[in-house]
């Protein structure tokens, strides 16, 4: 079954919910649960659910524990992949010092970069490895997945020589727009983009805000 992307993008929402139920000392949940605390139709949830292939039980709900099995396994997180950053500045550190990557199946392995002054410091537990490697190193680790966290100036031609030594999965964290081939997977992290919708969004909410206190005011007023 082909999942939509919606619902993939959604999984990672049910499973912080379900782990925290689980801790809680509940066995099952239902749709409605899952989709009051998510702002969600439960007619969705239920429908998202089903592309993992489980079924709830009436008037009970959802087996807490078999339904974060089959979402992580869904995800592909019960597979842990290997993975590089290139990239040695403040957002490639912040990355790769970060632990939590193997919880949804990724492990960073290695960080490489073209600065000379970096190479051979130490970034959390790695040390900096020349650019000029990376082609033997995936080669030998078999690494299929490659974080991008260089300046946009530098991002394509990084990516290009990615592709060019067998990667297959790119996740770009650069402000940049890249360009790969049709069998090679990339995945744009966009931080103006994210911050322009939370701009926008919350400039709609001081304006329902705004509204609302004039409405009051024009009550008072008669």
């Amino acid at each position: 079954m082909s999942i939509p992307i919606p619902t993939v993008k959604r999984f990672p929402s049910y499973l912080r919910i379900l782990h925290q139920e689980r801790d809680s000392g509940r066995k099952y949940i239902s749709a409605t649960k899952l989709a009051e605390e998510l702002s969600l139709k439960p007619i969705q949830v239920r429908k998202d659910i089903a592309c993992t292939g489980i079924e709830g039980k009436p008037k009970i709900g959802f087996d807490i524990d078999e339904l974060i099995h089959y979402i992580v396994h869904v995800l592909g997180w019960d597979n842990t992949t290997d993975a590089l950053i290139v990239g040695a500045g403040n957002l490639g550190a912040a990355i790769a010092r970060y632990d939590g990557f193997e919880a949804y199946g990724l492990k960073i392995v290695a960080v490489f970069d073209k600065d000379p002054r970096k190479i051979g410091s130490m970034i959390g537990p790695f040390t900096i490895l020349p650019i000029d490697r990376i082609n033997s190193f995936i080669a030998e680790r078999r690494i299929s997945i490659a974080v991008i966290t260089v300046p946009a100036n530098q991002a394509q031609a990084v990516c290009d020589l990615l592709v060019k030594c067998g990667i297959r999965g790119i996740w770009n964290f650069a402000p940049k727009d890249l360009k790969v081939p049709d069998n090679v997977v990339l995945q744009r992290t966009d931080l103006a983009t994210s911050f322009a919708v939370l701009s926008v969004k919350l400039g709609r909410k001081i304006s329902e805000s705004d509204d609302d206190e004039s409405i009051d005011e024009d009550f008072i007023s008669l």
